[in-house]
């Protein structure tokens, strides 16, 4: 059996290669990357590298035959890039004759309203549609995301948000990646959907679980979107950076990631690392 995971060496598909590695042998595990030099101390371990661009397409083809069980980690860019590169990389896998198809989705893909989510619908409807089996795994936030946020609070800004009381499942990467390495690596997961959230916490939630971890008081301050905008653009932020978070803070506020699911403890046989843990985690560097 050959296993294969796209962008092996970004931020969550080297925690995916990582996480397979404690279970599966080197030898049954290849990646795909577009610049393989990169991944050379994969190689060394015993890891098939592959050349895979999801700009060109036609190396994707190679890099996925003899493919028994593909990751495709959803790209980065704007909609309308993403949605290309996907499709390059289905239609990949469908000439390759892939046997089972896991792709890293977003939380109620199909029906939310996130602005994320049109990206991930259609990328979903286009594995459906070539009737290879697969997996989604609809992950909730990353933690790591509020890094920004929290550093500052380290450097004593208060926590902004525009988000209102919306709710957001936060998970850490590492706990999606083991997520992703436990549907790939196993069985029973053919035509499956898996909605990944850790616990759902408003951004006061969040804010008063960073102040129990580094031991201080964090004030919160709710700011409506144009003075969330300015906060951003007044600390150097490029116009598309505050015009993405500023979106996100709406999403957030609206509901679209209060996604509350067991999902994790399916896979992992446990939920997401707590919050507290997690944030840990992140502020001392150990994630």
């Amino acid at each position: 059996m050959t296993i294969l995971v796209t962008g092996a060496t970004g931020q969550l598909g080297s925690k995916v290669v990582e996480a397979l590695l404690q279970t599966v042998p080197a030898s049954e595990l290849a990646v795909s990357v577009r610049n393989p030099e990169k991944a050379e101390g994969l190689k060394a371990r015993g890891v098939d590298v592959r050349l895979g661009d999801f700009d060109r397409p036609e190396t994707l083809e190679t890099a996925f035959s003899g493919v028994d069980r593909l990751l495709i980690i959803s790209a980065d860019g704007d909609t309308e890039t993403r949605i290309r590169q996907h499709a390059a990389a289905v239609a990949a896998a469908e000439r390759a004759q892939v046997k089972f198809i896991a792709y890293t989705s977003v939380v109620n893909a199909a029906e939310s309203s996130l602005s994320l989510a049109p990206v991930h619908k259609a990328t979903e409807e286009a594995i459906v549609k070539t009737g290879i089996p697969y997996s989604f795994l609809r992950n909730n936030w990353y933690l790591e995301n509020e890094l920004s946020s929290i550093q500052g609070v380290q450097a004593g800004a208060p926590w902004v948000t525009a988000a209102g009381d919306g709710k957001v499942g936060y998970a850490l990467r590492q706990d999606y990646a083991a997520a992703a390495a436990a549907v790939l690596a196993g069985s029973g997961h053919d035509n499956t959907i898996y909605e990944l959230s850790g616990e759902l916490v408003t951004q006061d939630e969040l804010a008063a679980a960073v102040g129990e971890v580094l031991g201080k008081e964090v004030a919160v301050q709710h700011v409506d979107d144009a003075a969330y905008a300015s906060i951003l653009t007044n600390a150097s932020l490029p116009d598309f950076v505050v015009q993405l978070l500023g979106q996100i803070q709406k999403d957030i506020k609206a509901g679209t990631l209060a996604v509350a699911s067991d999902d994790f403890k399916k896979l992992l046989g446990r939920p997401a690392t707590p919050l507290k843990e997690a944030l840990a985690s992140l502020i001392n560097g150990t994630n």
